[in-house]
């Protein structure tokens, strides 16, 4: 990847709600043939800056070690940097020598990907990617996306509870408000849509505890 690439291909950054864009790469564990062999699947989608970084090792190593609560979650993880695929699997076989610890979830190796998920932003860095994750839903359409930056590594269990929240969004139809579950205020409570008439904004205030026609709370549909 080099400033030659991002000169010729505009920064393209999908967005909340739109397709996630497909490609057919190799991996560490395989070819990847995007959504296809991911149906009916959440997918957590994250970029690293590069191989042998320190950050970046951190970070993997803490996916990793969550890998069973993602599944739990119906939800496969999927790396991604600008490095070759030769650079990858040298870097898995660093870890597990270094700390023990067997990268279970494939590294993607294809230098498009970066251009077509807008993981590379010139002003950070015109060669290597930014640490962004995509949230990936079963029908293979973006759910949120987070964008750190080289210097600082994820909070996964962030990630997991923005996938909690939108899993609970997907299943059920509610909100989330802030903090959930733990909000200091509302628990682990749930938001109704707001009323979108006179008549249902009358149902929701006696069938839910509302602190107003426009924001009612439910109980967690997943307890």
């Amino acid at each position: 990847m080099n400033e030659i690439f991002l000169e010729e291909n505009e920064l393209n950054i999908p967005l909340i709600g739109e397709e996630a864009p497909a490609f057919k790469a190799p991996s560490t564990k395989g070819i990847i043939n995007f959504p296809n062999d991911y149906k009916g699947k959440w997918v957590v989608f994250f970029s690293h800056p590069a191989d042998f970084t320190p950050v970046c090792t951190t970070e993997f190593i803490a996916f990793q070690d969550n890998i069973e609560e993602f599944r739990k979650r119906n939800t496969e993880l999927i790396g991604y940097s600008v490095d070759g695929l030769y650079s990858h699997i040298e870097w898995v076989k660093n870890i597990k020598k270094n700390f023990g610890v067997d990268i279970e979830f494939p590294i993607v190796a294809d230098p498009k990907i970066a251009y077509l998920y807008g993981m590379l932003h010139p002003s950070a860095d015109s060669s290597h990617t930014v640490r962004a994750v995509f949230i990936i839903n079963p029908e293979g359409k973006i759910a949120a996306l987070l964008y750190y930056p080289l210097t600082n590594g994820r909070n996964i269990k962030e990630i997991l509870r923005l996938l909690d929240a939108l899993q609970l969004t997907y299943n059920h139809g509610r909100a989330t408000p802030a903090d959930w579950p733990n909000n200091t205020r509302f628990e682990d409570k749930v938001i109704v849509p707001p009323a979108g008439s006179l008549e249902e904004a009358e149902k929701n205030t006696s069938r839910y505890d509302c602190k107003d026609w426009y924001i009612c709370f439910d109980k967690n549909p997943q307890q």
